[in-house]
C-alpha cells in the first residue's frame, strides 16, 4: 500500500475570507485552491489568460517570490 503524502500550502494569509478578495476595491472573487496535474500544467500559460509564469516558479519552489 503507498503512504499518502502531506503536502503542505505555501502561502501567506493575511485575512480569513471565503474567496480571494481585492484590498483596493474590496471585491470579491470566488475561489478554489486545489493542486493541479501535468495536464493541466500544460493549460496554464499567458496564452491562455494567466499572468503568473508557473514554470518559472515550479523551478524554484523553495523561492517565496521571483521578480
Amino acid at each position: 500500500m503507498k503512504k499518502e503524502q502531506n503536502m503542505g500550502l505555501d502561502l501567506i494569509i493575511d485575512k480569513l475570507t471565503n474567496s480571494i478578495e481585492n484590498v483596493q476595491s474590496g471585491d470579491s472573487f470566488p475561489t478554489e485552491i486545489s493542486l493541479f496535474n501535468k495536464v493541466e500544467f500544460k493549460n496554464i500559460t499567458k496564452k491562455n489568460g494567466w499572468r503568473f509564469n508557473w514554470q518559472v516558479r515550479l523551478k524554484y519552489p523553495n523561492v517565496r517570490s521571483i521578480s
